[in-house]
């Protein structure tokens, strides 16, 4: 099960770095990937998810353990959903808040770590995209039944991030029917509030 990224040249970059990285494996106590300190609680996060990203959580937590506040700029996926749900649950423990400033641009992935947050809000013009996911077979999501096993791992995740099971399966069948995962589709504000995204 992966939910694929939406821009090619992201693809693309992310052939380059793993075949650079294909050597080692390990990762620096002073990497701290796609974060990014920007004041002394407050950090930013710019790019893919991937495999790594949790190990870059964790370095720099441990560097900055005060951090408290995440703001997510251009944020276009993740290329390992394992990883993604892994760190975002890391991001829950840290219990921080993440802001979508009104150039944001979020999608796929990205937007279920943005559920993380135990506070979440964003500006006017920020924009969060959803696409069904693609298992490796070519199968999306929607080829599966109404709840099969294979949609659990989403929706056990977003109960765990403190939406109602009902909620919880509305989003969710939501993101896999509002494109397909070659597409996405931009939320609108109506739908955002309606599937309960920002916290009050």
């Amino acid at each position: 099960m992966k939910k694929s990224i939406h821009y090619l040249f992201i693809i693309l970059l992310l052939g380059s770095v793993a075949l650079f990285n294909s050597c080692d494996d390990s990762v620096a106590e002073d990497d701290f990937g796609i974060f990014n300190l920007t004041e002394t609680n407050t950090i930013t996060m710019n790019g893919v998810i991937g495999s790594k990203t949790p190990q870059h959580w964790d370095n720099i937590v441990r560097t900055y353990p005060s951090i408290n506040r995440i703001i997510m700029e251009n944020c276009p996926g993740s290329e390992d959903d394992e990883a993604n749900l892994e760190v975002a649950r890391k991001i829950r423990t840290q219990d921080v808040d993440i802001h979508l400033p009104a150039n944001a641009e979020i999608a796929s992935g990205a937007v279920d770590l943005f559920l993380s947050g135990t506070g979440r809000t964003r500006m006017p013009g920020s924009k969060i995209g959803v696409h069904s996911w693609a298992d490796g077979d070519g199968s999306e999501a929607t080829d599966y039944p109404v709840g099969s096993a294979e949609h659990l791992p989403y929706i056990n995740y977003y109960v765990d991030m403190g939406f109602s099971q009902e909620d919880a399966e509305a989003f969710y069948y939501f993101t896999i029917n509002a494109a397909t995962a070659n597409n996405i589709h931009w939320m609108t504000d109506e739908e955002i509030s309606t599937y309960k995204l920002l916290t009050p």
